[in-house]
This record gives C-alpha cells, sequence and structure tokens, in this order.
C-alpha cells in the first residue's frame, strides 16, 4: 500500500471514530415563564366539568392471525390470544402453534400433522395458554 494511501485511510478511519465519541448535548435549564404586562384578569367562575362522551364503537374484531407465529399451513385457523396458539376450525380441540400440532382428548398430545400420528405428552410439552385452558 502506497503511503498516500495509508494516511488517507488512517485519516478516515480517525475522522469517523471521533464522530462516534461525542456526547450528546446536555439539556440546557429551562426557561423563566414570561412576566405579564397587562393588568392581570381574574378567571371567571368555574363549572363542574362535564362526564367525557365516549361514542358507541364497534369491538374490534379479533385477528385471525398472530403477528409472532405463523399460521398451520393448508388449514382453516383462528388466532385465539388467550390461549397463545391457533385453533384449528375443522378439527375438535385441535390446537397449532411452531410447527406443531396439539390436541386435548382426555389429555394431551401432540403431532407434526393435523392428522396423526399422535405422541401422548405432558401439560409441560403444551404452550402456556392451552395448559391453563385444559386440566
Amino acid at each position: 500500500m502506497t503511503a498516500i494511501a495509508r494516511i488517507t485511510l488512517l485519516t478516515l478511519v480517525l475522522g469517523l471514530s471521533a464522530c462516534a465519541v461525542q456526547r450528546p448535548p446536555q439539556p440546557s435549564a429551562p426557561l423563566p415563564p414570561i412576566p405579564s404586562s397587562g393588568p392581570a384578569t381574574k378567571p371567571g367562575p368555574s363549572t363542574a366539568p362535564s362526564k367525557p362522551v365516549t361514542p358507541n364503537t364497534p369491538a374490534r374484531p379479533l385477528p385471525r392471525t398472530s403477528a409472532s407465529f405463523a399460521p398451520p399451513p393448508g388449514g382453516n385457523s383462528h388466532w385465539d390470544a388467550k390461549l397463545g396458539v391457533y385453533v384449528l376450525d375443522n378439527h375438535t380441540n385441535t390446537f397449532y402453534r411452531q410447527r406443531t400440532y396439539y390436541r386435548w382428548s382426555n389429555g394431551w398430545s401432540r403431532s407434526v400433522s393435523p392428522n396423526g400420528p399422535w405422541e401422548e405428552t405432558t401439560i409441560e410439552g403444551v404452550p402456556a395458554g392451552l395448559g391453563r385452558q385444559f386440566r
């Protein structure tokens, strides 16, 4: 590497590193209030504030999908935020999250397919929301 290229590179690195170590400016003291120059006025009689009016807004529809978990492939389902899983619409007590299907049938079982084969599991092998829902 030539001497000019080395000096240019060194200058560039030093210049950019100086930008990285600058401290943010310190906040200044708040400005004092401006005194009024006119005559002082008294506020008028106060009235009790009325109750705020809340419009009748319809309840928001529940989301069909989760922002964190992908829906099951090829199946009709909806996201249940309370349970933290997708609920399969065409299979009773069958749920999905993170490439695993869970089924409740007098005990928990899990599978990689909604049609099985199913292997038994304990409550520790099930997402927390499901474990609280079915006991």
